[in-house]
């Protein structure tokens, strides 16, 4: 807990600073006060209240918050990665604008998202210090590499395909700033996903080499999109408490089945065959059933093994330390400015 927080906890709890409870044990009177923020705290939620910064939360709930989000930063930000390697290669200049403009949400969406963790009590410093460590996660997704121009679009259609199913239920979460900030995003997204649709659709429409070209980015991206959803529910022990506190609304295996269902019907308008055998459709169930996803796979690109781990912090260090001449010139108007306004009002 940084300073902000255990200032924000002991004014609301009014008990003594946190690095001094060791030595005074909290009273009864004090149990009893944070016994009643509990309740407080869970009526707020049963009721599908909004949690706002300033409302007294668990400190298991904070925890929970500042690493989704800012694990959504991080993957919003590294994620802008693997289209940026085509802005100077796309096939034309209506393509390349595209490009630009997405690339250019995606750092937008990062920043939303850092301003509404650092609502809970962290720093920007804090969650980037954490990415460029390797001590923070980023969606997996990221970590693989786009081969040809066909790979940008699908990209485009599954990627922030799977994207906007996993975070539109996001925008009805309990966190305020979190839910607010993700209405935005899903818009954009949706914008993103069909734009990429597009790209593919002008493909399919070409040369035999081209559909050919799209193909292989499809077989390439299908399982690891599928797995982006996160692994089973019985495999995922914190989806529980999510699901409890209003942070997740829907499974990891609801929403990967509902993105199925709602893919296979583009990929049949596309062109393009979903490189699944056992892919079909179960009447009883309503559904498509589909093969098994290769979960050792995920785990080695989560725990750093993938194709791109490396390549893509090393990218992302390396841009970072560039701008910091950026931010310490900004740091130094602002002070400069401010020192100015200070004399001129004394």
């Amino acid at each position: 807990m940084n300073d902000y927080t255990s200032g924000m906890y002991t004014q609301a709890l009014d008990l003594p600073d946190p690095s001094q409870r060791a030595l005074q044990p909290v009273s009864p009177r004090a149990d009893a006060h944070t016994a009643e923020l509990q309740s407080r705290f869970d009526a707020r939620i049963d009721a599908q209240g909004k949690i706002e910064p300033q409302d007294w939360m668990p400190e298991a709930y904070r925890k929970t918050l500042v690493r989704q989000i800012s694990q959504h930063a991080h993957s919003e930000i590294v994620g802008m990665l693997p289209e940026g390697n085509w802005i100077s290669r796309a096939p034309s200049l209506k393509r390349k604008a595209i490009l630009l403009a997405k690339v250019q949400d995606e750092g937008g969406h990062g920043l939303y998202l850092y301003s509404a963790a650092e609502t809970l009590g962290t720093s920007r410093d804090q969650m980037l210090d954490a990415l460029h460590s390797g001590k923070a996660k980023y969606s997996s997704i990221f970590n693989y590499p786009t081969l040809t121009w066909a790979d940008v679009g699908v990209i485009g259609w599954l990627v922030d395909g799977a994207a906007i199913m996993n975070q539109v239920p996001i925008c009805r979460c309990s966190y305020g700033p979190y839910a607010r900030a993700m209405i935005r995003i899903c818009k954009e997204e949706s914008f993103h996903q069909r734009q990429g649709f597009e790209s593919l659709m002008t493909l399919m429409k070409g040369t035999p080499a081209q559909r050919e070209m799209v193909q292989d980015a499809v077989n390439r991206w299908w399982w690891p999109v599928l797995a982006m959803f996160g692994p089973p529910d019985a495999d995922s022990p914190n989806s529980a408490q999510g699901m409890r506190w209003g942070i997740k609304r829907i499974s990891n295996d609801e929403l990967r089945q509902k993105f199925v269902d709602a893919t296979v019907p583009q990929a049949q308008i596309l062109g393009v065959t979903l490189p699944d055998p056992e892919l079909q459709w179960n009447e009883e169930r309503q559904q498509h059933a589909f093969g098994a996803i290769d979960w050792d796979d995920f785990w080695a690109v989560v725990n750093g093994n993938g194709p791109c781990n490396k390549e893509r912090l090393a990218t992302r260090v390396k841009a970072h330390e560039d701008g910091r001449w950026v931010r310490e010139a900004a740091l130094a108007h602002a002070r400069k400015q401010r020192s100015r306004a200070m004399k001129e009002a004394a």
